[in-house]
């Protein structure tokens, strides 16, 4: 293999297993301005895109022991990857992909598990990590405010704090 190429397999692989996520995308008839508003809005959610050779991606997923991507390697191939959170990156990915009529997502792979367009975008409908977290506080803190009220309210009635011992 040539130097240039074992640079950008090398590229590739570390794109690649930059996280337990990657996403392609069909990037065809996008405009370089919408681009650079994608980069930013997956920027914001940690991850990268970078266009890829189909060539290059196949090999790197080889080495990697990836799932066969093959059926989709074909045109423009953006690959999405880094992150923590997988679902802010769908989310980021779904939200720009729904106005775009040429581009579109070819499949997601998460962990060892291929997933197709549309379980992409459901994973982008789903809440982030910190709303999640947040949701559950919340279900937690619940039943101790509701504990205080009726303490609170039970004391008002009875006409004040209870008298010291």
């Amino acid at each position: 293999m040539r130097p240039e190429k074992k640079y950008l397999v090398e590229e590739a692989r570390a794109r690649l297993s930059a996280s337990e996520h990657i996403f392609l995308v069909s990037f065809t008839g996008v405009k370089v301005s919408d681009a650079s508003e994608f980069r930013r809005a997956l920027a914001a959610a940690g991850a990268e895109f970078h266009v890829i050779k189909n060539s290059i991606i196949k090999i790197a997923a080889k080495e990697l022991n990836l799932p066969s991507m093959d059926a989709v390697l074909e045109g423009q191939t953006g690959v999405i990857s880094g992150g923590e959170d997988p679902a802010a990156v769908a989310k980021a990915v779904a939200q720009f992909f729904k106005a775009r009529e040429n581009a579109s997502i070819k499949l997601g792979v998460l962990g060892e598990k291929i997933m197709s367009k549309e379980e992409v975008e459901y994973l982008g409908s789903l809440p982030s990590l910190p709303e999640l977290r947040a949701k559950f506080l919340s279900l937690l803190n619940t039943p101790a405010t509701q504990l205080v009220r009726v303490v609170f309210c039970k004391v008002e009635k009875e006409g004040g704090a209870p008298a010291e011992a």
